[in-house]
């Protein structure tokens, strides 16, 4: 194999599947055939708006950073799984030496590398390819019973478990999630890991809050209608999903005197309104999450506990019509999870015939 399909965006709009050489592992790398990657939030924001608030696209770039698949080598002195493991890719790789490393907060490393994004230049190329290579230590086994389209997941579900983590005390807790998009599905399922007495569910799409559903959520209503009998008088913990400023100010008005909101979908850049009053009126703790850290550990675990995460992928598309994956992506009214397959591990071709195999 000389060439791989890989999914490489160029500018806004412009997203091609082209042809690219294998990679060969370098000191500390391993080689990964990579079988599904889905499709993110900050995928399709590269291929909207060629870039995600203030990272934009300055060269081309390979797309993705929810990759699973199999070992197929290492580079020197690097070592892991043995080569045909099943794996799942953290696509983080932190600095460790920055404050926020030292303090243990490396999902906030000032100096971290990400699959598949512009923050830097040259960018980090992400893992929207048939062979891609990684740095050995973010390899993961994936757990016994976990197969890869389900582990596909990992990615988002760690944010959703940092996300209900930063929430604090979740257990016994009413809590509610603004957004069902893949993201607020996976914050269901996380609270509800967490030991959430009941989580409510808010969205504009009722083909979206029936994902939620799925996820498990106890009540869903609809967040374009205020006389909606679900809304909860109050709750305990509010997760923003949605990433606009009308879901935080739900959040802020419905959540008690003293309660937790954390903020998770992106904003739109610059300014946002919020309703600082009630910050202040109620004591109410408004908290980032952004990406994770250890999680992931905990979410491959979590996938391989419980099947019903199968109901969360929509759709899986082949490599060569991701343009088709990334429209319907963006379509909440028709998907949640979008896989993009890049196709099984081809066997390896032997160096020579073996006896028989051939027709001398």
């Amino acid at each position: 194999m000389t060439a791989v399909l890989g999914c490489v965006i160029h500018g806004q709009g412009d997203l091609r599947v082209e042809e690219l050489p294998v990679p060969a592992p370098g000191p500390g790398q391993a080689l990964v055939a990579v079988r599904y990657g889905g499709v993110c939030g900050s995928d399709l924001h590269y291929w909207r708006h060629g870039g995600v608030g203030d990272f934009r696209l300055r060269e081309p770039m390979l797309l993705g950073h929810e990759v699973v698949g199999t070992v197929v080598a290492y580079g020197a002195g690097a070592s892991g799984p043995v080569p045909g493991t099943a794996v799942a890719v953290h696509p983080a790789t932190p600095c460790d030496a920055c404050p926020e490393c030292v303090e243990g907060r490396r999902n906030v490393c000032r100096d971290t590398r990400y699959l598949g994004s512009a923050a830097r230049r040259p960018h980090v190329q992400g893992g929207f390819a048939a062979r891609v290579v990684v740095p050995a230590d973010q390899l993961r086994p994936l757990p016994e019973g976990l197969g890869l389209r389900r582990a596909a997941l990992a990615e988002p579900l760690s944010v959703a478990l940092h996300a209900v983590r930063r929430a604090g005390e979740v257990a016994g807790r009413r809590v509610l999630v603004t957004g069902a998009g893949p993201i607020g599905c996976l914050v269901v399922a996380a609270a509800r890991a967490a030991g959430a007495a009941h989580v409510t569910v808010s969205d504009l799409l009722p083909a979206a809050l029936e994902y939620a559903r799925t996820a498990g959520a106890d009540t869903l209503v609809r967040a374009d209608d205020p006389r909606d009998t679900g809304w909860p008088d109050e709750v305990d913990v509010a997760v923003e999903a949605s990433g606009a400023a009308a879901g935080l100010e739900t959040c802020l008005r419905l959540v008690r005197r003293g309660g937790v909101v954390v903020q998770l979908g992106m904003l739109p850049p610059g300014p946002s309104p919020f309703a600082g009053n009630l910050v202040v009126s109620r004591e109410i703790d408004l908290r980032g999450a952004f990406r994770f850290d250890t999680e992931f550990d905990g979410a491959l675990r979590l996938l391989a506990a419980e099947p019903a995460f199968d109901g969360l992928v929509s759709a899986v598309v082949p490599v060569k019509e991701a343009e088709s994956a990334f429209a319907l992506a963006a379509d909440r009214s028709r998907s949640c999870k979008v896989l993009l397959d890049f196709g099984p591990p081809r066997p390896p071709v032997p160096a020579f015939p073996e006896a028989g195999s051939g027709p001398f």
